[in-house]
């Protein structure tokens, strides 16, 4: 059985479909939209390039008035709905593209239509083109949106405004300034669901990495409001945290006392090869008088095509040590292959970093 993501895109899927098409769709002609799906170089295609070879192969079954569209749309997503137990909804993505791909010059009922689908797939990427296009508009519409009773429609609310959503279209403006969406964070900083109040953090996260400022704001006025809030804080920080924003760093209580130190430091595998691990230890110890919070990260800069070398930090703990504690640790950095990251042989560095503050560092040669 095949393990790509890509492989959602089965006969088993399309006949899945088809099943509802059929019920909804006048003009449905299951063999004839089964043997498009499946053409020529289908098996070469990638999983967003499937998913946009299926919006164009059921555009011709759809009805041509997009209003009309948008309605059939409508109802395969009720009936799916009630299907949802008993079939995997993430390959219905094509849903989404289609709202995005033939209804952006319909505003009203794309946005309605949006507004069921995302509650059986997520429309945060079909979104961001309407908010390119609208402006205000749309933003108006993601605010009412964050007060919606259904959880994942408050989501796409948040999710679908983030300035720098992964693999998704930017939002320039957003990115430069991006307190127009303030208010559905505000609106959705005590939301119920833990689905909603993750997106609150990644989005305050995004934020962060071109407008520090205004997140440190945000996390001195929503600083003690409830549990739930303070995490949203911590999450969406954690990126000023990696790169030890003074701020931020003393707005968690993390001192950078003298008293805090790291000692006995070395690489355990001075030579690592491509799929294996590297392995580093060193000790911790806080040597002041009294309880101190320790944040410890391990920086690897990973060598990059062109000779440089690009810092990516990772979280180890961050706990309160007594007064006096020590604590031994042993790290291993994996360096298998992954599809997020090229490896290159050559000098890599490893550090250790204790609240924000790089204490030591040391080099390995990472070898074919």
């Amino acid at each position: 059985m095949s393990t790509l993501l890509k492989d959602i895109y089965s006969p088993a899927f399309y006949n899945v479909f088809a099943d509802v098409a059929e019920d909804v769709l006048v003009n449905f002609n299951r063999k004839k939209f089964i043997k498009e799906i499946f053409c020529t170089g289908w098996k070469s295609k990638e999983l967003k390039d499937r998913m946009r070879h299926t919006t164009k192969m059921l555009h011709p079954f759809m009805p041509s008035d997009f209003a009309e569209s948008a309605s059939a749309i409508k109802k395969i997503t009720d009936i799916l709905l009630h299907k949802k137990a008993s079939v995997n909804t993430f390959g219905f993505m094509f849903l989404p593209d289609y709202i995005e791909t033939y209804g952006i010059n319909h505003f009203n009922e794309s946005v309605k239509t949006m507004e069921r689908v995302t509650q059986l797939i997520s429309c945060e990427y079909a979104v961001r083109p309407f908010i390119i296009k609208y402006g205000n508009k749309m933003v108006n519409q993601m605010i009412e949106w964050s007060n919606h009773p259904n959880h994942h429609v408050r989501r796409l609310a948040s999710e679908g405004i983030r300035p720098r959503l992964p693999w998704a279209m930017a939002l320039p403006a957003l990115k430069k300034n991006p307190q127009p969406l303030f208010p559905i964070l505000e609106n959705l900083k005590n939301d119920t669901s833990e689905y909603v109040r993750r997106s609150v953090a990644n989005n305050l996260n995004d934020i962060a990495k071109d407008n520090p400022n205004l997140v440190i704001a945000i996390a001195k006025n929503w600083k003690g409001i409830s549990k739930e809030t303070d995490a949203i804080i911590k999450h969406g920080c954690r990126t000023l945290l990696k790169q030890g924003n003074i701020d931020v760093l003393k707005h968690f209580g993390l001192s950078n006392n003298t008293r805090l130190a790291v000692s006995g430091f070395r690489v355990n595998t001075g030579k690592v090869k491509i799929g294996n691990y590297l392995e580093f230890a060193f000790a911790v110890e806080n040597s002041s008088g009294k309880t101190q919070t320790l944040r410890l990260e391990y920086g690897i800069y990973f060598l990059r095509a062109n000779g440089t070398h690009s810092k990516k930090v990772f979280k180890i703990s961050e706990r309160s040590f007594k007064p006096k504690e020590k604590s031994a640790i042993t790290k291993k950095q994996s360096f298998k292959i992954i599809t997020t990251r090229k490896y290159y042989a050559g000098e890599h560095k490893v550090s250790v970093i204790l609240n924000g503050q790089e204490k030591c560092i040391g080099r390995f040669l990472l070898e074919n």
